[in-house]
This record gives structure tokens, C-alpha cells and sequence, in this order.
């Protein structure tokens, strides 16, 4: 197996993972599974290489891929800014110390009491993305004595080739102001035309998983052309570079190739992006461990609940055998969760020594991004905890939950 799609930390010692220094199995005993565990040299190293791609402009972290106060203290340390989406993330934020002005609110339905506490707070800038929202925030900068920051979010009308679901710079889309409609236009007049708003740039995000350089390049350039148009000098660009889920996937793009193609259609402007996936994602392995074998199927203790982007998307991953090795020829399984549908499924065809057996741990890299943060308690099972692991030392940054957190809820 490639090990370029396991964290950078990760090696092999007698057939068990070794993650930032400490093994599966002690990592299992000591945290129980299923467990996230996220490598943090990986995560920063690879923050850094999109803060070596851009020394001239912002990198705003992703934070709807995964985001936890301690997250925050690392972003903050490392010098990247951060992307929120709701209300919830911006309570993150704010708990884990982000400088406001270094924090961007995006959303296509942002409540007033989010732009409100957002606006309140000091944040640096609010993507606006429909009239609605252009009279709401103004009306709320007045009211609070303050000028908003603002960028318009426009859709460049490009298809980026990923999953419909998680296309987003088409014309056709919930998100932002079309270019070639006019709407685009028509906000900046809105926007230029309230005093309690100050445009401060021009905000696109064509989709997400994407691997041509083409799309985004194309997405560049129009949202570029019509920058020079009204006079606008800042551009984010968003993000969406793909990764690898499987050895038999592409191998995606790098932060400095991204920003190569961007850099040729933007001259003169200052550019922002924002990267989630290609940080979060290759830097956490989900580690499980097997209950039952039934014919060609391994159940383990997690599920859709824990990812479920197998049932969403026909995401692809795979996983191996974490705790033992083995000389046992290899045998096609599917692996497949506790929940009660059918559709359950983590991974499909994996060959698997066959001998492995209920007990044994399976790990499933790249498990960082859209994991933890789509997990549900779908048939009331508690989430994972997220354990971040460094130079031998490991700590949980999001505990378990617990049936009694549930229950909490109830009343």
C-alpha cells in the first residue's frame, strides 16, 4: 500500500501503524475506538506549504473540514486566518482565541443574530451572498456603529468535473452572485451604495475534490476580468484542491502548482484562499476495531455515523489491518459499520489477510476532512474523539462522547 496517502508521521513496526510515534494497539487501549487520530506534524507541515505557496497574501483555513478549539490555537500560531460558515463554527473560533480580524464569515442563509454577534465581535470580513444579506448586515453595521468589511461572492459559471454535490461555482447554484447574469454587478452597486458597508474584495469557490488546474484557472481569470471592471483589488479564490483517497487515485495538484496558475490569471491583485481538505484530510487516520466476520463482511465498531461520505458521495477509501502482521494470503471483504441500513459501507472489495479476526484494528487514512464534522448519532451512537499525536505524545483535543451526553438533551 502507497504511503503517500498516510500521514507523514506514519510507519510500520512488526505489521502495526505507528502514529507520531506511538502504536495502534496502545493507542486503542488507551482512547478506545473508533478514534480519530490526527497527526499534528503532518497537519502543520502541510498548513505551512500553502503559507510557502502565498508569502504574499492570506491563507484561510477551511474550517468546515474540521474544526476544534485547539485547531484554532494551531492555525493562530502558524499564521493562517480562518473560515467559518456558521454560527457554530464562529463560537469555535472564538474559543479558541482566533484574532477576529483574521476570521471570514461566509453562508448563503447567515441569521441576523449570526451576523449580529459576528459583526460584534470585530470580524474581519462577511462574504455576503444575496441581497437579503446585503440589506441585513448593513442595517446591523449601523445599528452597531461599524463600517463591515464585505466581499461579494460570485459564481464564475465553471464546472470544476467533481460530485454535483459539492459543485458550487456553477450557474445553476444556491451560492453567490452569477457574473454572466448581471447579479454579480448589481451587488457591488448595492454594496458601494450603503455607508455601513465597505467593499473589500471579490470571493469565489468553484466546488470541492477538484484535481484540473484548468477550472480553477478559468474561475480565476473571470472573476479577475470583472475585479478590473469595478475596481476591486483583493480576490479569495476559495479552495477545493482534491486529494487522494486511495493508491489508485491521481496525485493532486500541490499548493504551489495551484497557486502558480492562479498567480498567471490575477496579476496585480492580492489573493486569498482557502484550503480545508488538503490540510485536514491526509492528517488523521480512523482507527476501528473489528466485531464480527460474516462471509466477505467486516463489521466495525463505527460506521456512517462516524464518516458518511461512502453513503453520501460513493466516496472511495480503503484501510489495513493496524495491530498485527500477517502471512495469510489475501481475501476480498467489504467493511461495513453497525448501523442498521444496508448501505453502511466503509470500504468495498479490500483485500485483507484471511486470517483477520473479531479483535483486530483496522485504520482508514485520510479520515480528516468531513469526517468529524458530518458525524451524526445516527442510531444514538456517541461520535469518536479526535486524538492528536506528536513526537511520541498523544492527547485528545475533542473527548468521546458519551450516552450521557445524549441524554442530556432530553427532557
Amino acid at each position: 500500500m502507497s504511503l503517500d496517502i498516510w500521514p507523514q508521521t506514519a510507519t510500520w513496526h512488526g505489521g502495526e501503524l505507528h502514529l507520531g510515534g506511538i502504536g495502534a494497539v496502545e493507542l486503542a487501549r488507551v482512547y478506545g475506538t473508533p478514534a480519530y487520530v490526527l497527526d499534528e506534524a503532518d497537519f502543520t507541515a502541510r498548513a505551512r506549504a500553502w503559507l510557502d505557496a502565498l508569502p504574499d497574501g492570506d491563507v484561510h483555513y477551511g474550517g468546515k473540514a474540521f474544526l476544534c478549539p485547539e485547531v484554532v490555537r494551531w492555525l493562530d500560531r502558524l499564521g493562517l486566518s480562518l473560515d467559518v460558515c456558521t454560527g457554530g463554527e464562529l463560537a469555535v473560533a472564538m474559543a479558541g482565541g482566533m484574532p477576529p480580524e483574521r476570521v471570514v464569515f461566509h453562508g448563503n442563509n447567515k441569521s441576523p443574530a449570526e451576523l449580529r454577534r459576528a459583526v460584534a465581535w470585530g470580524i474581519g470580513c462577511v462574504v455576503v451572498d444575496s441581497f437579503t444579506e446585503i440589506s441585513r448586515l448593513a442595517a446591523i453595521a449601523a445599528s452597531l456603529g461599524v463600517r463591515q468589511r464585505v466581499m461579494i461572492r460570485v459564481t464564475p459559471g465553471v464546472d470544476p468535473h467533481t460530485h454535483a454535490f459539492i459543485a458550487t461555482g456553477g450557474e445553476d447554484s444556491k451560492f453567490g452572485f452569477s457574473l454572466s447574469a448581471g447579479a454579480a454587478a448589481l451587488a457591488v452597486e448595492r454594496v458601494t451604495a450603503e455607508p455601513s458597508l465597505e467593499l473589500y474584495g471579490l470571493h469565489s469557490h468553484i466546488g470541492s475534490q477538484i484535481f484540473e488546474l484548468d477550472a480553477f484557472g478559468t474561475a480565476a481569470a473571470r472573476t479577475a476580468e470583472f475585479a478590473a471592471a469595478v475596481g476591486v483589488t483583493r480576490l479569495d479564490l476559495g479552495g477545493g484542491l482534491g486529494i487522494g483517497y486511495t493508491p489508485d487515485d491521481p496525485t493532486p495538484p500541490t499548493p504551489a502548482e495551484l497557486l502558480a496558475v492562479l498567480r498567471k490569471e490575477t496579476a496585480g491583485l492580492r489573493l486569498a484562499v482557502e484550503p480545508g481538505r488538503s490540510i485536514a484530510g491526509p492528517s488523521t487516520v480512523a482507527l476501528y476495531e473489528i466485531g464480527t466476520i460474516k462471509g466477505r463482511f467486516v463489521s466495525v465498531n463505527g460506521g456512517m455515523s462516524d464518516n458518511p461520505r461512502p453513503g453520501m458521495y460513493g466516496a472511495a477509501y480503503t484501510a489495513s489491518l493496524a495491530n498485527r502482521a500477517s502471512d495469510a494470503p489475501p481475501s476480498p471483504f467489504t467493511v461495513v459499520g453497525k448501523h442498521c441500513e444496508s448501505g453502511d459501507v466503509l470500504v468495498r472489495d479490500l483485500p485483507l489477510p484471511g486470517d483477520v479476526r473479531p479483535g483486530d484494528l483496522l485504520a482508514v487514512p485520510v479520515s480528516g476532512a468531513y469526517q468529524r464534522s458530518m458525524a451524526s448519532n445516527y442510531n444514538h451512537v456517541p461520535r469518536p474523539p479526535v486524538v492528536a499525536v506528536r513526537d511520541g505524545a498523544a492527547r485528545a483535543i475533542v473527548r468521546r462522547e458519551s450516552e450521557e451526553d445524549l441524554l442530556r438533551l432530553y427532557l
